[in-house]
C-alpha cells in the first residue's frame, strides 16, 4: 500500500502531484537561497580576480580540470564540524572497500549500544561530487537514529568514469557489505540522496535481477531502501522540473550538465540503470522509504516512482516536505525539517533491521 504523506499535511494518494499554488519555499529555505546567492556571487568575484575559468558547471557541457577540481572542493566540504557531528557516535573508522574495479574510499560510522544491521549509504552530488565529507552529518545522524553501523562510500565520479561506472562500483561494495554484515546481525539496507538515491533504487533492482537469474543467490536482498529527493527519469519531462526549472537551488541547466558528465550517448538516458522508473517490472523490491521537496525539480519523478513500486505490489512510504528545497539534507544544523526526515527515516531502518532479527 502507498502511504503519501507530508510531514504537516496529509493529501490523498490519488491527487495529482503537479503544480500546486502553494509550491514556494518555506522562511527557513528562503533564507537557505539568499545565503547561497550571496555566497556564489563573493566566490565569483574572488575567482573572477584569480583565473578566467568560469566556476558555475552549467555554462558549458565542457569544464576543465581546474574548474571541476575547484567544484569538488568546494562541495565536498562538512556542513557542521566533523567531530562534533561524531559526538552522538562510538567509533568512525576510515576504510577501503572493493569498487568494480579497484578499493575505493569508505567510512563505516557505529553507533553506542548492539549494532543491529548495516546501511550501505551513497552520496548525491548529480554523479559528479560530493563525497564522504559533505555527507558526514548526514551519516552520523543517521547511524545514532537507525542504530546500525553505516557505511559511506566513495564511488567513481564522472567525468573520468562514465555510466554505468558508478553502478558497478555500488553494486561490488554492496557485495562486500553484506560479506561483513554478520559483523552487526547480518541484513542490510541501501540508502541515498539524490544521485546517491537513484544508485541505491537502481542497486535494489540489479539484486532482485542477478537473483532472479540464479547469479547470485546467495547475496541478500536489501531489507529496505531509503531514498532522499532521487532522480528516477531521463530526458523525460515533469510538471516539477517545469515549475521549478531556475532559482530554487537545484536548476534545469545544472540537471542537464550533470547528465552530460555521467551519460555517454542519448541511449544511457533511457537505460534503467540510468532513470530507474523506466524499469518495466517493479515487483518483489525491498520496501522503500521515499522523501521528496516541494520545491525540487526532482519532486514528481520521486513521486511517480513510489507509485510505481506501490502499483508492483511493494510496501512504500512516500514523504514530501512542504517548503523545503533539494538538498535540504545538508542544511540539517539550521533546518528542523531535515533533522526530522532523519531521524524518521533512522526510524525505519530501525524497524526494519528489528525485523529481520
Amino acid at each position: 500500500m502507498l502511504k503519501i504523506e507530508k510531514l504537516t499535511e496529509r493529501q490523498s494518494a490519488g491527487k495529482p502531484v503537479g503544480h500546486r499554488a502553494g509550491d514556494m519555499p518555506d522562511f527557513t529555505s528562503r533564507l537557505l537561497l539568499t545565503g547561497l546567492h550571496v555566497a556564489s556571487r563573493k566566490r565569483r568575484r574572488r575567482r573572477s580576480q584569480k583565473t578566467h575559468h568560469a566556476a558555475a558547471p552549467v555554462a558549458s557541457h565542457t569544464i576543465s580540470a581546474a574548474s571541476l577540481a575547484y567544484i569538488r572542493r568546494l562541495t565536498n566540504r562538512p556542513s557542521f564540524p566533523m567531530r562534533l557531528s561524531a559526538l552522538p557516535l562510538r567509533r568512525i573508522i576510515e576504510l577501503r572497500v572493493p569498487g568494480a574495479s579497484a578499493l575505493r574510499p569508505a567510512r563505516l560510522y557505529l553507533p553506542h549500544g548492539k549494532v543491529r544491521g548495516a546501511v550501505l549509504f551513497l552520496h548525491g552530488g548529480g554523479f559528479v561530487h560530493c563525497g564522504l565529507n559533505s555527507h558526514h552529518g548526514i551519516c552520523c545522524r543517521l547511524a545514532y537514529a537507525s542504530g546500525a553501523a553505516v557505511l559511506s562510500f566513495d564511488y567513481s565520479l564522472a567525468p573520468e568514469h562514465k555510466f554505468p561506472a558508478a553502478v558497478d562500483d555500488v553494486l561490488a561494495a554492496f557485495n562486500w557489505l553484506t560479506s561483513e554484515a554478520w559483523r552487526w546481525g547480518g541484513p542490510v539496507a541501501v540508502a541515498g540522496d539524490s544521485a546517491g538515491g537513484t544508485l541505491a533504487a537502481v542497486l535494489c533492482q540489479k539484486v532482485r535481477e542477478r537473483r532472479r537469474a540464479g547469479a547470485g543467490p546467495t547475496v541478500p536482498a536489501p531489507v529496505m531502501q531509503v531514498l532522499y529527493y532521487p532522480a528516477t527519469l531521463g530526458r523525460e519531462e515533469t510538471l516539477s522540473r517545469e515549475r521549478f526549472a531556475d532559482g530554487y537551488f537545484l536548476t534545469k541547466a545544472m540537471m542537464e550538465w550533470y547528465g552530460s558528465q555521467y551519460a555517454s550517448s542519448e541511449e544511457d538516458l533511457l537505460n534503467p540503470d540510468f532513470a530507474p522508473a523506466l524499469r518495466d517490472d517493479l515487483s518483489d523490491l525491498p520496501p522503500a522509504w521515499i522523501m521528496t521537496a516541494e520545491c525540487d525539480p526532482l519532486r514528481d519523478e520521486g513521486a511517480l516512482y513510489a507509485r510505481r513500486l506501490a502499483e508492483a505490489g511493494n510496501v512504500v512510504r512516500f514523504i514530501c516536505v512542504r517548503g523545503t528545497l533539494h538538498g535540504f539534507l545538508q542544511f540539517y544544523p539550521m533546518m528542523r525539517k531535515a533533522r526530522r526526515v532523519l531521524r524518521e527515516s533512522g526510524r525505519a531502518l530501525r524497524a526494519a533491521f528489528r525485523v529481520e532479527g
